[in-house]
């Protein structure tokens, strides 16, 4: 299967597609010249029959994603808001309740590891990635490097990481991982910039092609930040762009996209707007941005929470699917499934069960959303404190 091409013609000739339709002019003070119209060989990797299956596991009904990948420096930040110190020993525990959850994988089908995680056991000397096997849960990695400032842009970052990528992925997959992630961010008071932009659509393709042909399905997550004070319109303005150009930059990358796995933040209102946008707005809005720039042949679609409250969040998503969509429409959720699991904890072992228990009703609420069925009621008032931080930092 490795040596066979399948070609398609290029239905992504320009990263701008579809705005001029829509009315709003090119970013560019003047027109460039048009890009030639070739044709993408989508090149099948070795793994491309296990790539679509992990994926298709993946975006199953009624699961999402639980992200648990945040470097040792964010996870003492989370630590420390429970008086706990960032210790390897620390973080070994809180993720041992995360991952260890009695009927956790009846809600969560994939769990986002940082590279300490991956090769973690628990107390008892079982790898946290048998943990994750046996309970029917795809293992991942986060395998980006981190931000960095983009020299000669409005202040705005790039991801670090292609270097020795492939190699580290070789690696991950022979301890157990079966995709990853890789998170770059775009933000909307800096402008975008057209440089900003394009470093990370070809960032995200670079790594995709990597993961791909590693065996590990890649997770696409430019996230578009809620810092600002912009209407819904202006995000659905900057979501366009830049899922525009990333679908341009995989195609001419190779990236099988039955093989991928997107993760896009929700089009709301910048988190400093002053009105709020009502689930069913959001919903309208981020569908219409997915339905322009996202092929059906991508199997799942697992938002990002972003800062927004846990309530927030699952009754966003509910509202999504509330009819049929073109891809499994879901969840890869970090603070917004683990904050109650925390305040419940506080480091206390004689509280696990009550933390994992916890645990299971953020998933649970979530796996409802996925299916449509979600309700609010009963919801207690901190499920509905919002997380935003200005800046925040993984």
């Amino acid at each position: 299967m490795a040596s066979s091409t399948f070609v398609k013609p290029n239905t992504l000739s320009s990263p701008w597609i579809g705005q001029r339709s829509a009315g709003r002019a090119h970013p560019s003070a003047s027109t460039p010249p048009p890009r030639p119209r070739v044709s993408f060989a989508i090149r099948a990797s070795a793994y491309s029959d296990e790539l679509v299956k992990t994926a298709k596991s993946v975006a199953s009904p009624g699961r999402g994603i639980l992200a648990i990948d945040e470097s040792n420096a964010t996870c003492g930040k989370r630590l420390a808001s429970i008086g706990l110190d960032n210790t390897e020993d620390n973080r070994q525990a809180y993720r041992q309740l995360l991952l260890t959850t009695p009927g956790l994988g009846d809600y969560i089908s994939g769990a986002i590891l940082f590279e300490e995680t991956l090769y973690q056991s628990t107390k008892d000397g079982k790898t946290f990635v048998d943990c994750l096997r046996d309970a029917n849960i795809v293992p991942g990695i986060k395998v980006d490097k981190g931000l960095s400032p983009l020299p000669g842009s409005n202040d705005e970052s790039w991801c670090q990481g292609l270097d020795g990528l492939a190699s580290r992925s070789a690696e991950y997959y022979k301890q157990g991982a079966r995709f990853a992630k890789w998170r770059t961010v775009v933000s909307v008071p800096c402008g975008p910039s057209a440089l900003a932009v394009k470093e990370a659509a070809w960032g995200l393709a670079r790594y995709a092609a990597i993961s791909q042909e590693n065996g590990l399905v890649p997770i696409v997550e430019p996230e578009i930040l809620l810092d600002g004070d912009h209407p819904i319109e202006r995000t659905l303005e900057v979501a366009e762009k830049v899922w525009s150009e990333v679908f341009f930059y995989l195609a001419q990358n190779n990236v099988m996209f039955e093989g991928i796995l997107l993760k896009p933040s929700m089009v709301t209102p910048g988190a400093e707007h002053k009105n709020k946008a009502s689930p069913e707005t959001v919903a309208d809005f981020t569908l219409t941005m997915l339905k322009r720039r996202v092929p059906p042949a991508v199997p799942g679609i697992m938002f990002l929470s972003g800062g927004q409250s846990e309530a927030e969040a699952t009754l966003n998503l509910n509202a999504m699917n509330q009819s049929p969509n073109p891809w499994h429409v879901s969840f890869s959720y970090a603070r917004a499934l683990q904050n109650s699991v925390l305040r419940t904890w506080q480091g206390n072992p004689e509280k696990i069960e009550a933390s994992q228990k916890a645990l299971l009703v953020r998933a649970k609420a979530n796996s409802l959303a996925q299916l449509g069925k979600y309700s609010a009621e009963g919801e207690n008032e901190d499920a509905k404190k919002g997380m935003f931080v200005k800046g925040y930092t993984y």
